[in-house]
């Protein structure tokens, strides 16, 4: 639960968009496929048929030898009736007692069930309506079934939209909707997003709105962005909302179940996907960040507008932000989520403070079309060729440059902008390092003391 600072600022009062809503889909054809067991008719069967046949029968003997055998055969089975007769007698009596001790023992032993199970912890019981009735199913206290996180957390996610104006093909000015998700983190209206979901707005100073699950469309406020981590705090003029529950995203283990809920395609709100923790700690790259961010991989369906939706556990805690899919032909069931606790901590200093502390910042400006063509055209190394450096930052005060070449941080090659940017964001602002630039035909090493980097304030 977050602690934020008041002084946010006014914001405009609420609308109604919607009251109700209701999506139906077909697409007018249905196939259907059978796979059926092998048949064949009987009287087209070509295997022969299975049946009994009995022993050949002997020759039958006289009727005088018959007659004898039949008068001993008789004396043998009397003999053998009475002898069985009495066995029988001494038989039952004996299977009797065998049978009382049996019963006996078999009721001690249910006694001594009886009572361990009685020292067993009682778990919640959840009754499942099957075939045959009602089925007692035993789960684990503090889980919740599907349908009951699926209720909590309609109250939880919000619709995130923005009005964008661009030029098209035909030069004309126009407009489209930016759609996304993001859900509730405090009461008084404060929301977690993707920072790419008002990527747009924030950067042309556009309106943004919040739609809420009974349809008020509310004017929203960004506090604050940090974009190298994809994530964006905004905040709406409402009380007594439904919080999240933060949960632990460092305990989670790959197979546990996930449920992804957001709005999906910018038109399906508060749809529910299921499925489970795929990978941990993947090295992701964004379309809308160049920079690689730790995330989580799932497996539940994510889709454009999903986006800065929770990802909850089985207990109804959301444990990561939705940020993005794999995006090939054929390829389904990857999409990456960003671990709430990484969130969270930013989330925090972007309410309390409005930026996030401690990032590293040199203060110069790079030509990023210097490559290894142009040093090798100019006999020059190749590195981050500097257009500009900024009054007073750290690289100013370090004696950089606009014409240097930055070769080396701390001994790590630097080739490009993009791997000087990359080794700035391995440290931390305050911290000294050693740069190496060139300069007139010659390589210097030069001590940089790291400014901390404010908003609006990266490398160029």
């Amino acid at each position: 639960m977050f602690d934020p600072e008041e002084g946010v600022g006014p914001v405009k009062e609420k609308q109604t968009d919607r009251a109700d809503g209701e999506y139906r889909f077909g697409n007018g054809y249905t196939q259907r496929i059978y796979s059926d067991a092998h048949y064949v008719r009987a009287d087209e069967s070509t295997t022969p048929p299975r049946y009994y046949t009995p022993p050949e029968r002997t020759q039958r003997a006289s009727h005088t030898a018959r007659n004898k055998k039949g008068a001993s055969l008789g004396a043998v089975i009397a003999s053998c009736l009475i002898c069985a007769m009495l066995g029988g007698l001494g038989g039952a009596a004996l299977v009797e007692r065998r049978m009382d001790q049996r019963i006996a023992a078999v009721e001690q032993s249910v006694a001594a069930l009886d009572e361990h199970v009685k020292e067993l912890p009682v778990l919640k019981q959840s009754s499942v309506a099957g075939s045959a009735g009602n089925i007692a199913a035993t789960a684990y206290s503090g889980t919740m079934g599907a349908g009951d996180l699926y209720d909590m957390a309609c109250e939880q996610v919000v619709g995130v939209t923005s009005e964008v104006t661009y030029t098209n093909f035909f030069g004309m000015r126009s407009s489209a909707a930016v759609s996304g998700s993001g859900f509730i983190i405090t009461p008084d209206g404060y929301i977690l997003t993707n920072y790419h979901v008002i990527e747009d707005a924030y950067k042309a100073g556009l309106d943004v709105n919040v739609i809420v699950h009974d349809g008020t469309r509310y004017p929203a406020q960004i506090v604050g962005v940090e974009a190298d981590n994809d994530v964006a705090v905004l905040k709406i003029d409402a009380d007594g909302l439904n919080a999240v529950t933060l949960g632990d995203s460092d305990s989670m283990r790959v197979g546990d179940t996930v449920y992804a809920v957001g709005n999906p395609l910018g038109e399906l709100e508060f749809s529910m996907t299921t499925g489970h923790v795929s990978a941990k700690d993947r090295r992701i790259v964004t379309e809308s960040n160049g920079d690689s961010i730790s995330m989580f991989q799932i497996d539940a369906a994510v889709n454009t507008g999903n986006s800065g939706g929770p990802v909850y556990n089985a207990r109804g805690e959301v444990v990561g932000i939705v940020t993005a899919k794999y995006r090939s032909s054929g390829v389904e069931g990857i999409g990456f989520a960003i671990p709430i606790k990484d969130a969270a901590s930013i989330a925090q200093e972007l309410v309390t403070i409005g930026y996030v502390t401690g990032k590293a910042h040199l203060g110069v400006s790079v030509n990023s079309k210097y490559n290894e063509m142009y040093a090798r055209y100019y006999g020059w190394p190749v590195g981050a060729y500097i257009d500009s450096v900024d009054a007073g930052s750290s690289a100013d005060q370090a004696g950089i440059q606009a014409g240097d070449i930055i070769t080396k941080i701390d001994g790590e090659a630097i080739r490009s902008f993009d791997d000087l940017r990359a080794a700035i964001k391995r440290h931390s602002a305050g911290e000294t390092v050693d740069i190496e630039v060139y300069r007139a035909d010659e390589i210097r090493s030069v001590p940089v003391v790291f400014d901390e980097e404010r908003p609006m304030q990266a490398e160029r």
